[in-house]
């Protein structure tokens, strides 16, 4: 109830026996309805509750009771706690498995371990619902039932949702070390292999543009003299 106080009907004892305020005031303020309250005046509701002090407890003021009992229009306000207390932290527990679906965890099990190698332990055991002795059962094909575990999708089994899943895969991948790309096997592009060599140009000289003089280089010396001496001696013989 909003803005209801803390056990309302023992509140109620208490204002029926301590206070001169109608039933319709304490009604609205204790959230309950006037016969309920006239019930309890009447001993007839509430039979056995021991009344709480509102004042006590910082829900109602002295003043704020004289002032109802004053006028009778006039409703009960109740008090606002100086003190605020935080706010309990809710530990996430395990997810509840219907024991419908508990049979399905090692086939939900042996599909992480396949589709999803790079997830950790806690992981699946967190999106399977399972323990660390069914998980290891199941990866080393040890488990009671493994011949006929069939892989199947722990998202369409209602065991985890896909934004639990796509989640922990992409936790994983962030922490999976980068993988260097093997570029030994790369193919050549297009416009390498399809491209003509440039053709070499030829002079008179020599095909790559060296004569032959100069592929002797300047140690090779020719004795004129001699060379037009044998032709002489040719000449002769003839």
């Amino acid at each position: 109830m909003s803005n209801a106080p803390l056990m309302p009907k023992a509140t109620a004892v208490w204002l029926v026996e301590n206070t001169s305020l109608t039933f319709e005031q304490i009604a609205n303020f204790c959230k309950l309805h006037p016969l309920e309250v006239k019930g309890i005046a009447d001993g007839e509701v509430a039979a056995g509750i021991k009344g709480h002090d509102p004042i006590t407890s910082g829900q109602l003021t002295r003043e704020e009771i004289a002032a109802a009992e004053a006028d009778e229009n006039r409703l009960l306000q109740l008090a606002v706690s100086k003190v605020r207390l935080p706010e309990p932290s809710r530990k996430r527990g395990a997810r509840y498995t219907p024991l419908s679906r508990r049979q399905d965890r090692p086939n939900a099990i042996l599909w992480l371990v396949r589709n999803h190698p790079e997830l950790k332990d806690a992981q699946i055991m967190r999106l399977a619902g399972t323990t660390k002795t069914t998980l290891q059962a199941v990866r080393d094909r040890t488990h009671w039932n493994s011949a006929a575990l069939t892989p199947i999708d722990p998202v369409s089994l209602g065991l985890c949702s896909q934004m639990d899943l796509d989640l922990e895969v992409n936790r994983a991948a962030k922490d999976r070390p980068p993988v260097e790309e093997d570029r030994s096997q790369t193919l050549v592009p297009s416009e390498v292999t399809t491209r003509q060599a440039p053709e070499q140009p030829t002079t008179e000289a020599g095909v790559f543009g060296v004569s032959n003089v100069e592929k002797a280089g300047p140690e090779t010396n020719i004795n004129v003299d001699s060379v037009f001496a044998k032709l002489n001696d040719l000449k002769l013989k003839e």
